[in-house]
């Protein structure tokens, strides 16, 4: 119990910084909100008063005090460039970006598992070398460029899918769903490789340990012996592996959403950043942060419940 509130403590510790750094970046940005709305139009004595308006001309750290409140009590604020609330904005592309990622993570277990335990298995092999150079490829690849790749094969050379052409899942679930799959395994495609090479030299790792040994000695098979005994233990360090891809996956979605032209939340933090919609750009990147460090933190708990040695300490 002590464990987990000691987490809790540092998570709100951690989001209050993130949310004031985030809240300070954008204030060292050059130019001025105001400057943007008003266009051609804008001259001192207007964007002075339009300023003055939007509260940009008080201390920074009024204006910090004042968004805080309003964004824990659910008023995010009120975008620049479109007068609408900050949060039907976000609120209505966040799905896109969620689903993005549930795919890309699911995918990621559905396929790193199975072919991380099957290539340990087959160490030395000509699969496990095939596997491993695979891998190294993946990982060297950019998602936007696998994202370029995909377009170009499955979508332009093989036409399974139409570049540009996204379906909103109200319209048609399966059409979104086979759609969403190729930005999804572009965002995926990466994180698998790390995850199936993790796995591979956790599971050959637990398998050279004397309790492994022991389990041999006792009658246990080499498969018996991984799936009873050497594979809880295995997959512990792969829980870190598996919380880095839940966070990593949201920065990469972000990128990969331009190629497939998802309307998700990361063309609407580029497009605010643009416009100086500062916002809807401090909205966007504080739920971003926060679910970074709230996946770090399920991950934690995650750990005292699966390794007991973090228990006892």
């Amino acid at each position: 119990m002590k464990y987990i509130l000691r987490k809790t403590i540092t998570l709100i510790i951690t989001l209050f910084i993130v949310s004031l750094l985030a809240f300070l970046a954008f204030q060292v940005i050059p130019g001025s909100p105001a400057t943007s709305m008003l266009g051609t139009s804008a001259t001192p004595e207007k964007v002075e008063a339009l300023e003055h308006e939007l509260g940009l001309d008080r201390p920074v750290l009024v204006q910090y005090g004042d968004w805080v409140k309003n964004f824990i009590s659910g008023d995010w604020g009120t975008s620049y460039s479109y007068r609408t609330p900050v949060k039907a904005m976000v609120m209505e592309k966040l799905p896109a970006t969620g689903a993005l990622v549930v795919m890309a993570f699911v995918l990621t277990v559905v396929v790193s598992f199975p072919l991380g335990i099957l290539v340990s298995r087959r160490e030395g092999s000509v699969l496990d070398k095939l596997i491993l150079v695979v891998d190294q490829i993946c990982m060297s690849i950019p998602p936007v460029f696998v994202g370029i790749l995909l377009c170009f094969l499955f979508g332009i050379t093989l036409r399974v899918f139409t570049p540009g052409r996204f379906v909103p899942f109200a319209q048609s679930p399966g059409r979104f769903l086979a759609y969403m799959f190729f930005p999804a395994l572009a965002v995926a495609l990466g994180r698998i490789a790390v995850t199936v090479k993790m796995l591979r030299s956790s599971i050959l790792e637990e398998m050279n340990k004397d309790y492994i040994r022991t389990a041999f000695s006792r009658g246990r098979t080499r498969s018996e012996a991984m799936w009873k005994h050497a594979l809880r233990n295995a997959v512990i360090p792969v829980i870190a592996v598996l919380a880095v891809t839940a966070a990593e996956l949201v920065a990469s979605s972000i990128v990969v959403e331009q190629v497939f032209t998802v309307p998700g939340i990361g063309r609407l933090l580029l497009a605010s950043i643009g416009t100086r919609d500062f916002p809807v750009a401090q909205a966007i990147v504080v739920l971003l942060a926060a679910w970074v460090v709230i996946v770090n933190f399920v991950a934690d708990v995650i750990y005292q419940y699966v390794d007991p040695r973090i228990r006892i300490q």
